[in-house]
């Protein structure tokens, strides 16, 4: 990466549930999407703006950010000098256990506020990537779950939902379903309204409402998703591409790393090296603060 940009995007093998991107960003930006998981991200340098449905927000040093599945949002710079952070990427499966065990909560646990002041929780999520970086899985995956205890704690609530009028809610999930049929060979916005039953400027509005993001932004979100998936698996770049309705590998990096934040083949190859690397015994275990 250029300007000084670094990232590194993978999965721990001794850490199931829970992705990790530690990452310095100064050009780089984040389009609109969402994630299947919840986000937990907290800024160790600069300045990151986040924009998310009620506006943006300005994340520093010591603050944590906060984004509940399905919440379609971007990121970029809030400063010139760029930001730094080290971000979680927890499964729904994993919040959900961790929030029976310490919280009295019912249904399905998220999160009210999108970017608190909280160092000490900030300092727990540097020190998740410090262990798995060192492969020390039992420290990762202890100071996970109490980063992910406190934040439940002290930020928790039931998943707040979207009010999304009636009207038009029906067609938009059928054009949804439709796409997620057609990834590969996805229809004009003309003939996907047809389909549902409804002109092209009332499905317009009534996806925008209903997922946050027109019907092209979202396809190119799930394309990125299902791409994920097939790299994960080893499927080389350029034929991911194909498969997912990339026109070529070019294409599928522009969109990968305005997603993800990394280009496919490091995706891919961070993935195939964890799958190899012995485990290391290098880090020395903290002593595991209260939650």
């Amino acid at each position: 990466m250029s300007d000084g940009e670094w990232a590194r995007h993978w999965r721990p093998t001794g850490l199931p549930g829970v992705d990790l991107l530690r990452a310095r960003y100064v050009r780089h930006a984040f389009t609109r999407h969402a994630h299947a998981g919840y986000v937990l991200a907290t800024v160790t340098g600069g300045v990151e703006e986040v924009g998310l449905p009620g506006g943006p927000l300005a994340a520093g040093p010591g603050d944590v950010v906060l984004i509940n599945p399905e919440v379609p949002h971007t990121a970029r710079r809030g400063a010139p000098e760029g930001w730094a952070y080290a971000t979680l990427y927890p499964s729904g499966g994993l919040v959900a256990e961790v929030a029976a065990e310490v919280t009295a909560l019912r249904g399905t646990p998220g999160f009210a506020v999108s970017v608190v002041a909280d160092p000490s929780t900030g300092h727990l999520i540097s020190e998740v990537h410090r262990a798995a970086e060192a492969g020390n899985a039992l420290a990762a995956d202890t100071l996970l779950r109490l980063a992910l205890a406190r934040l439940l704690r002290r930020h928790g609530g039931p998943l707040p939902t979207r009010e999304v009028a009636s009207a038009g809610f029906a067609d938009a999930a059928r054009a949804r379903a439709a796409l997620e049929g057609g990834l590969v060979d996805p229809p004009s916005l003309e003939r996907l309204a047809a389909g549902v039953g409804t002109s092209p400027f009332a499905l317009l509005r009534a996806f925008r409402e209903a997922y946050g993001m027109p019907p092209h932004a979202w396809l190119t979100d799930a394309r990125v998703r299902r791409a994920r998936t097939l790299l994960e698996a080893g499927t080389p770049p350029a034929e991911t591409a194909t498969l997912v309705g990339f026109t070529d590998q070019a294409h599928l990096n522009r969109h990968f790393k305005r997603i993800v934040g990394v280009p496919p083949g490091a995706y891919r190859r961070e993935r195939a090296d964890e799958a190899r690397r012995p485990p290391a015994r290098t880090y020395k275990t903290p002593d595991p603060p209260s939650a």
